[in-house]
């Protein structure tokens, strides 16, 4: 990988996911906002105090460089998108396709990957992983089931549970089946209804056991009763999404082995990572909020007595997978009669030397020489564009 462990970033996690190498990651975990329509901020006073992020969309959000990116390279996920029923669900799901498709890109072949959502969208994003992913690499839809104060409602059941998607890279990717243990005999005697039995050499024992005295493992099915954090939990930080650290090391445990990486790019109060820290993973988060770096640091001292200094970056790494790339002036002939001759911006025709090499997503944010994000502009339009996406650009020459 190109990026030490224990690193967090602050910004947005597709700009540093580009800048990643292919093939790196063992395990995302990745608990995003929801399309909920509310926003958020911790309390002032609490330990988050200041972290704040909104949870509302609007196609002012959305980039419509990443649509045209999706429709010319990713047909099949194109129409998911289209499916969207109202301007703020597309804005939602253009926002998390792009950022999937690099997830998708950076897990190793090994790899997993668990998206945690609600029902507010957890069907759409059913969807776009199925167009991503591959529909046979569907594992299982995880619902997170957690109590709450009973509340009399007029128009719906009491909605008390999460959604958790989980995604194999491949059948050969890492999965131990989560178990619980039994709290004591006793439970295990009352839940699986067994008689004790005393051998010859006064050894208890049950049938279920074959005689052998252990208790059988108790395999966990896709319903899992974990309580949420109250005002009281010792490990709450404020952050107003915090989930439970029970939750989130049974996702790290069920999908990786020691020493693997574990990333998780909304890392928030750094909850994935504190799991992956105390269970042996290597580890690296990305937030947009500054927060996030002063909450790992902080949960890593006084949840597991650790006074880790874990490494903060704003910058984009650098990929080192490419190898050496040819200079961008080479694709020139390529590129002209790809685009037969035509800009990509105004679409008026050129000759070749009249016409300049641009990136498509631009180096300042995670785009590559690769020729894949190459293409022809004619002068006045790559003037216009400068450092920028291809949204400025279509948005003056629509202006114009």
């Amino acid at each position: 990988m190109n990026f030490a462990n224990q690193t967090i970033w602050t910004g947005d996690c597709l700009d540093i996911m580009r800048g990643m190498n292919s093939d790196c990651v063992d395990l995302i975990c990745l608990d995003p906002p929801f399309n909920s329509n509310a926003n958020y901020a911790a309390p002032i006073g609490s330990q988050a105090a200041g972290a704040e992020f909104k949870d509302t969309w609007s196609l002012s959000d959305l980039d419509n460089e990443w649509l045209n990116l999706i429709a010319s390279k990713h047909p099949a996920l194109y129409r998911v998108l289209l499916a969207a029923m109202t301007d703020s669900d597309k804005s939602y799901l253009v926002y998390m396709a792009v950022r999937l498709l690099e997830m998708h890109r950076i897990l190793k072949p090994t790899g997993t990957l668990f998206l945690h959502c609600d029902p507010t969208m957890s069907h759409y994003l059913k969807l776009v992983m199925d167009a991503i992913f591959g529909r046979k690499n569907f594992r299982n839809e995880i619902i997170w089931h957690y109590s709450g104060w009973n509340k009399r409602l007029k128009s719906h059941i009491e909605r008390r549970h999460d959604i958790i998607l989980l995604y194999a890279m491949s059948a050969d990717s890492v999965f131990h089946p989560p178990v619980r243990h039994w709290e004591s005999k006793a439970e295990y005697i009352r839940v699986r209804k067994q008689k004790v039995r005393t051998d010859d050499e006064g050894r208890e024992y049950v049938l279920s056991d074959a005689g052998g005295g252990n208790r059988v493992r108790r395999y966990l099915d896709d319903v899992w009763e974990i309580p949420k954090l109250n005002n009281s939990d010792k490990e709450r930080t404020g952050y107003p999404t915090q989930k439970p650290l029970a939750l989130y090391r049974r996702l790290v445990e069920t999908s990786s082995k020691e020493g693997d990486l574990v990333l998780d790019p909304f890392c928030g109060c750094a909850t994935t990572c504190i799991a992956a820290q105390d269970l042996g993973r290597q580890w690296a988060g990305i937030d947009v909020a500054g927060k996030a770096i002063e909450l790992t640091k902080m949960r890593l001292r006084n949840e597991l007595g650790l006074f880790a200094s874990p490494i903060h970056r704003s910058d984009i790494p650098l990929r080192t997978d490419l190898g050496k790339l040819p200079r961008p002036s080479s694709h020139k002939k390529t590129l002209y009669g790809e685009q037969a001759g035509n800009c990509e911006g105004c679409g008026e025709h050129f000759q070749i030397q009249n016409l300049e090499v641009d990136h498509i997503i631009p180096r300042s944010k995670g785009g590559t020489d690769h020729i894949e994000n190459l293409q022809f502009l004619c002068g006045s339009c790559n003037r216009i564009k400068g450092n920028r996406g291809m949204e400025y650009l279509q948005s003056k020459l629509q202006l114009s």
